[in-house]
Parts: structure tokens; sequence; C-alpha cells
């Protein structure tokens, strides 16, 4: 496979320049990082940060119109829900967007009693770009391969809601498919979480947050409904901000390839906040989890995707690999998509959909089919 241009989100993202955040820490052999601002350095203003996000939040809407352009189109949300953040301290609330299969408005309109599953989606782009409806060619294979309500969270973005307001975001909009199952026609027991990137991360941490939320609410005598999480899919995930941004694209097998460090700053400085912030939090970095907590929290069946030029693979590769081992022992579908960089199914060309990208959607949503049809 040939592919010149990295890009993320649908952003071809070599031939545009925007004022750079701080450098990365280029010291390939640094220690692990502790706090946001051993991570960031000095940081930019968050009005800076502002005005950045909004102008690749421009570009990536951009490239995502060219990347639906691509035969088969992709289908459009059936319906949306804004909802309240309950969980967050951080108050306000954030749209989720529902692509729903055969068979769903038949139950809606009383001529059957059909509950189906639901895989609720986060995403990607940094924390920081993107939206709901970004994941949408992957939402078709859920529709068409599980039957599954597709659920996709527009949760809130940094700099505007830096750490932890995403994580907590996506455990609401878990939460919120929990709370009103009947309403909506879902099974609670057939429950997942996909995300790309950004959202790969957030399909992981949420799992942990939820978890410890609905711990704490039952220790207080708060009734939260029966469910299961029976699946996660992580496509190419971050899972360690200890490690420097600058050692991971060096042990990258394709460096050239990797995202760039105007972008990669970007993010971390709008996600990574306040600068006292450790990078160890599980919710942010989930690989510095202890055992016991990933083995309550995490479903049994664990979907992971990495790409072979990505700055992340090792990582997540990693942890996959621990996620399958004692003493945590999920059910790991783990898979390395050759000669391809970070987000290449995100590709925008217009004529037709990146390489691989359908084959592996529908292998992934094999792996959730069986998930859901699990004793």
């Amino acid at each position: 496979m040939h592919q010149a241009i990295p890009t993320v989100d649908g952003i071809p993202v070599v031939h545009f320049s925007a004022p750079a955040p701080p450098a990365e820490n280029n010291a390939t052999d640094a220690k692990t990082l502790e706090t946001a601002r051993d991570a960031v350095g000095p940081a930019p203003s968050r009005l800076w940060l502002r005005m950045s996000a909004a102008w690749w939040r421009s570009l990536q809407y951009a490239g995502m119109t060219l990347h639906f352009l691509a035969p088969q189109r992709p289908p459009s949300p059936s319906f949306s829900k804004t909802i309240p953040s309950t969980i967050s301290k951080v108050k306000g609330e954030f749209t989720l967007q529902f692509y729903v299969p055969r068979g769903y408005e038949a139950a809606v309109a009383g001529r059957t009693s059909a509950k189906f599953p639901a895989v609720v989606n986060l995403h990607g782009g940094g924390f920081t770009i993107g939206n709901a409806t970004d994941d949408a060619r992957f939402a078709r294979f859920v529709l068409d391969t599980c039957n599954a309500v597709f659920v996709s969270a527009d949760y809130r973005l940094s700099p505007e809601h830096p750490f932890p307001v995403a994580v907590e975001d996506a455990a609401d909009a878990l939460l919120y498919l929990i709370r009103f199952a009947p309403e909506l026609h879902i099974d609670p027991f057939k429950l997942a979480v996909s995300g790309f990137s950004a959202g790969g991360n957030l399909a992981i941490t949420s799992t942990l947050c939820l978890a410890d939320h609905v711990k704490s609410a039952r220790k207080s005598g708060r009734h939260i409904p029966a469910h299961r999480i029976r699946a996660v899919a992580s496509w190419y995930p971050i899972t360690d901000y200890t490690l420097p941004r600058a050692l991971k694209r060096a042990r990258s097998t394709r460096p050239d390839q990797t995202l760039p460090e105007t972008l990669t700053s970007l993010f971390d400085a709008a996600y990574l906040h306040p600068p006292d912030l450790p990078l160890s939090s599980p919710y942010l970095s989930p690989s510095k989890a202890m055992d016991e907590h990933l083995a309550e929290a995490i479903p049994e069946t664990v979907i992971l995707y990495t790409c072979e030029w990505d700055m992340l693979q090792q990582e997540g590769e990693e942890f996959a690999m621990r996620l399958g081992r004692e003493p945590i022992n999920k059910v790991v579908r783990y898979k390395m998509v050759p000669g391809v960089p970070h987000a290449w199914d995100k590709s925008p060309d217009p004529t037709k959909p990146a390489e691989f990208s359908e084959e592996l959607y529908r292998e992934c949503c094999e792996h959730l089919r069986d998930a859901f049809a699990s004793a």
C-alpha cells in the first residue's frame, strides 16, 4: 500500500501550517512524564488554543466531507438526543446521534417487541476536533452485521472542556442507554463501546469510569439498572500519556508517516490541563491502571486495531497483550494493520474507501456480533 500523505480524521496534515504550540521534548531517551506540565511545557493561553482548535476543526470538516463522498455513501443519523451530563462536575449537555438497524422502526411503532443491542461510539480527533458523525462508515457495518443501534456521542471537546470531561461524557452516554433502555428499545445486557484514536482511548477509559460510578452509586443507595457491556472495540488508541511523544515518534517504523508535532502538541496542550494533572491517571493512561481495575471494569471481549506506521502502535499492542494475559484474561482480538498510518481509514479520497477499511470494519463487527450472542 502507498500513502505519501498521512491524515488524521480526514485531514491531510503535512501540507497545512498553523502557529505551533510549544515544541515536544525531543529527548528520545527521556524519562517517563509525570504531569501535564512535563508533556506540554510552557502552556499557551487557553484563548490561543481555542482559536487554533477552531482552525483545525474547519479543516477536519472539509476532509470528512470528501471522505463521505466515496461509495458506498454512509448512512445519516435517524434521530438525535441532547442529554445532560450527570457524572462530570462540569455541568452541561451533549448530543447523541442514533443510527438504527432494520426492524427498529417497527418496534417503535409497537408492531414488535424487539430489543436491540447497542454500540456507543466515540469519535477521534485528539479530544479537540471531530464530530459524532465522523464514523458513519463504521456505523453502516454495525447496523448491517450486528443489527444493533449505533449511538455516536458528540462529547464535549477540549480546550473548552479539558480532561476528564470527555471520559465522563463517554461514560454518561453509556449510562443514558442503561437508564432509558426500555424507551429506546435497547437490550441493556447487550451493550458495547467503540472508538477511534482519541475515541479509542475513551472506549476503554469510559468503561473504567462507568464501573467506578456504578460502584459508588450503589454504595450510596442510588439505583443503576442492571446491565452488561459485552465488548470494547478500540481503533489505534493512545493508551499511555507518560511516554514522551518524541520517544513514540522515534520508535515508529515510519517516523515520517506519524502525525506532525504541530498537531500532537496542540492536542496535548488542549486536553492535558491543568498543569499538575497526573498523567498516570487510569482515565487518561489506561495502561497505568491496576490489573484488578482492568479485570473488573473492562468488558469480556476486547477488539483492538493498531496501524503499523503509527507512533501509537507499540503501546496499543502491548496493552492488548496485557489484557489477554493473567491475571486479566480478557478475550482479545488484536490486529496490526500493515503499511498504514494513524487514522488511515478516514482517508479524504472521494473516489473509494481506504484500503482494508471495509474488510476490517466487517471483521470488527463480526466480533461484536459474537460478543452479543455469547451466554
